[in-house]
């Protein structure tokens, strides 16, 4: 085993980082499963690595770290294999440059010069001092008050009021308590709206609707198609990276979402949705929440197969009770016929004989 790590390549003499970890691998007679185990890294993106396939990893910060990971756990150095997949990945954003130019260079020096440093310094306590010399020379000294005596009528009036005794007189009833008038219902108006006459015993009962599952709540960005044409949301329920990849193998969407972030599925698509963690996400179908992801990687057109029957479900039961209220009412309208009273007879008038 040593006599294999030996004959391993370092990652200078390597020409890739993936080759240099690839080797590594391979002299460390490690699987990729047990890699993945030890550094908690997917082991698609441990692949991705060592083929050198950076477009499947998610964001930079992520891939370092996961790069960091695998080279400490084959036993390489971490810091050289970073260094080595920025040169070979390179950040596209360009780094912020020093200012230059003639006016930044005055502005510079007007700061660092002690002259005028020490003249706002002078200008600064003399506006201090001549404020505080202003309120000095305002205090007046303190003088006796122009109230020399207690007026005599003050006093009386103070013992009068000590010797008055304080009664409490009998306590009162309470207030009688409101009384709230019974709800009234127009007759007849629950019969006119759901169909149904409470109190007719024979009354055929509507079925009762299945539960209505928590509504999908936008928090955040939401990627894909649009509102109307999907039937599957995917919602992050906590930082969690999602690939979605068609059946030829293209990659249709990949990002690290944050919480509260949804994804959009286009209907009629064949894919495969690849998470790295399957309970950090939710699936609402038709707007509703059903459940979580079953497992880290769920055929797209099985979502849309449920959503699509879900669908289908809703519909019938609607229809189920339209045609239910209509029965009812067909009930009632006969039920009312029957008993009402037949039309009396007309007799004629027999004429008077004379």
């Amino acid at each position: 085993m040593d006599q294999d790590r030996q004959d391993a390549p370092s990652l200078e003499d390597a020409e890739t980082l993936g080759e240099a970890l690839r080797a590594a691998r391979l002299a460390s007679g490690r699987s990729m499963a047990q890699l993945s185990t030890m550094t908690r890294v997917h082991p698609r993106y441990l692949t991705a690595l060592e083929q050198g396939e950076y477009a499947v990893l998610p964001s930079r910060i992520f891939s370092m770290g996961y790069v960091r990971a695998y080279a400490g756990a084959l036993g390489l150095d971490e810091l050289t294999a970073v260094e080595r997949f920025k040169q070979e990945f390179p950040e596209a954003a360009v780094p912020l440059q020093a200012p230059t130019g003639t006016e930044v260079q005055e502005q510079q020096s007007w700061r660092a010069s002690p002259k005028i440093l020490a003249a706002l310094g002078v200008l600064i306590v003399a506006v201090v001092g001549w404020n505080v010399f202003q309120r000095v020379v305002r205090i007046e000294p303190p003088h006796p008050s122009d109230l020399v005596a207690v007026p005599k009528n003050w006093a009386k009036e103070a013992d009068s009021e000590v010797e008055r005794a304080l009664y409490l007189g009998a306590p009162r009833a309470a207030p009688p308590d409101q009384t709230t008038p019974a709800l009234y219902i127009t007759p007849g108006l629950e019969t006119q709206l759901t169909g149904i006459d409470p109190d007719d015993p024979n009354a055929v009962a509507a079925s009762p609707a299945p539960p209505v599952q928590a509504a999908f709540n936008p928090r955040g960005a939401v990627y894909g198609a649009s509102a109307t044409a999907s039937q599957v949301i995917l919602q992050a329920r906590k930082p969690a990276t999602l690939v979605v990849r068609q059946g030829d193998g293209r990659i249709l969407f990949a990002r690290q979402l944050a919480a509260g972030e949804a994804w959009r599925a286009p209907p009629g698509l064949a894919a495969t949705i690849d998470v790295s963690d399957p309970t950090a996400f939710d699936v609402y179908l038709n707007g509703e929440h059903s459940g979580a992801l079953p497992a880290p990687q769920s055929p797209l057109g099985t979502l849309n197969n449920r959503a699509q029957a879900e669908a289908r479900q809703s519909e019938a039961r609607a229809a189920a009770a339209a045609e239910a209220q209509a029965r009812a009412r067909a009930a009632q309208a006969a039920a009312a016929l029957a008993a009402a009273p037949p039309p009396a007879a007309v007799v004629p008038a027999t004429p008077p004989t004379g």
